[in-house]
């Protein structure tokens, strides 16, 4: 993957619609992106080898290939964060592509400046050299080195369970993660099916780290796909 700047990432857009392109070339450049595109699955993903984009875009209804199937062939070889952009608005679709390797979902039509938060966190994400060893979002502190979580100053004692569930969180903090990624990574494929585990502990660890439970602000439940820790107010 080619190195992100702070001015001009290179981003590749993969949809079929020319006035969608039109839109987001002139939204992306306006914001400092530099824009490749391609109408095609196929082509995106030659594109995606010879020109290494430092994220993409993609549709999933593609005239040659479908998107998921686009997805799983890229991530044979690339992490480049990936943006679905698609007018699908089911539970399915959305899950699908995000077991598949992407790392956002935005519903086609789309609020520019949601999607371009989206972009941002998604390349943030994708520097690793430049991952923090302290999350800090609101009243929550969470130091990964030190195995330590404070709120407001206080420190909140986790189980280790609680503490593998918020680290990952926090190492994907801004990203979706699915019911089925969270259940195989805290407690490994044969539990992908029992999602009661996971509405247990996130309950747990609300009542530890949000100020009104009930009302989470951290610990957002994306429904019917998984969960989502935000990385900003």
């Amino acid at each position: 993957m080619s190195s992100v700047t702070a001015r001009n990432p290179v981003v590749l857009v993969i949809d079929d619609e020319v006035q969608i392109r039109r839109l987001l070339r002139i939204t992306l450049e306006a914001n400092g992106y530099k824009v490749i595109e391609t109408a095609g699955g196929k082509d995106g993903l030659v594109e995606a080898a010879t020109r290494r984009p430092d994220i993409v875009i993609l549709d999933l209804g593609l005239p040659d290939m479908e998107g998921v199937a686009v997805l799983k062939r890229l991530r044979e070889w690339s992490r480049v964060p990936v943006v679905v952009l698609s007018v699908r608005d089911r539970d399915e679709d959305k899950i699908a592509a995000l077991d598949a390797g992407a790392d956002d979902y935005v519903a086609k039509p789309f609020s520019t400046p949601e999607l371009l938060v989206r972009l941002r966190v998604a390349l943030r994400h994708a520097q690793p050299a430049q991952e923090e060893t302290v999350f800090q979002m609101g009243d929550l502190t969470v130091d990964l080195a030190g195995h330590q979580v404070a709120v407001k100053g206080c420190e909140v004692r986790l189980t280790a369970t609680e503490y593998a569930l918020l680290r990952l969180l926090v190492r994907h903090a801004g990203k979706v993660l699915t019911h089925r990624q969270i259940l195989t990574e805290i407690w490994g494929p044969n539990a992908v099916e029992q999602t009661h585990y996971l509405r247990v502990y996130m309950a747990r660890l609300r009542e530890k780290i949000e100020s009104v439970p009930s009302r989470p602000t951290l610990l957002l439940t994306e429904p019917g796909i998984g969960y989502r820790l935000v990385t900003q107010g």
